[in-house]
């Protein structure tokens, strides 16, 4: 089981979550978001990464020369789409893009007709907030959801809960970002371990009950 933490603003969560295992870090550009971050701050995080860990930006909004500027400039392998882009945009940036879909239940996913992206990330509407609400969903809505792709499960996600996400969703990874706080912006070190160790046994789980 993939496992990406967003939400991180500083290099110490980043190195943290790595150790633990993470797959994927993930950093907010979202205006409003408490846990937003500058291009210069994720540069500078990302470039004292390890090797072969993914690292993905959450945008809210950009045209493709403003998009472009920001992973040149940041160094991201990929983009998390949240908000209304344009068909256009997802199509550019297709060999990179995280497609978001909002659920509020089943028929939200009867607005998707055709996905742009290498993944499709599923996350609790709210119509507030982009991500990091805390708040969740049905997650066997996520099996309902396996013909658009390879599913990411987000939304409410907690190291108590994420196993009965992933055995009710079966996605192809999850992620998390307030269920493993200590405060807005800080990751608490336990919880990613818990997370991340849970996520991974789960997945080894049904691979023998397969």
């Amino acid at each position: 089981m993939k496992v990406k933490i967003c939400g991180i603003t500083c290099l110490e969560d980043a190195l943290a979550a790595v150790e633990y295992g993470a797959d994927a870090i993930g950093f907010v550009f979202a205006p409003d978001s408490p846990r937003k971050v500058s291009v210069e701050r994720a540069h500078h995080i990302i470039s004292k990464l390890p090797p072969f860990i993914t690292t993905v930006g959450l945008l809210t909004g950009g045209d493709k020369a403003e998009i472009n500027d920001m992973v040149w400039k940041s160094g991201l392998d990929m983009i998390q789409f949240h908000g209304d882009f344009k068909t256009s945009i997802l199509q550019s940036f297709s060999n990179r893009a995280i497609q978001v879909v909002k659920i509020k239940d089943a028929a939200s996913l009867d607005s998707v007709s055709s996905v742009s992206a290498r993944a499709v990330l599923l996350d609790t509407y709210h119509e507030k907030v982009a991500g990091g609400s805390g708040h969740s969903f049905h997650w066997e809505i996520a099996k309902k959801a396996a013909p658009l792709g390879k599913i990411i499960l987000a939304g409410g996600l907690t190291p108590d809960n994420v196993q009965t996400a992933i055995r009710q969703g079966q996605p192809y990874a999850v992620d998390v970002s307030s269920g493993v706080e200590a405060e807005q912006g800080k990751k608490d070190f336990n919880k990613m371990k818990r997370f991340i160790q849970a996520a991974k046994e789960m997945e080894a789980d049904l691979a023998i009950a397969e």
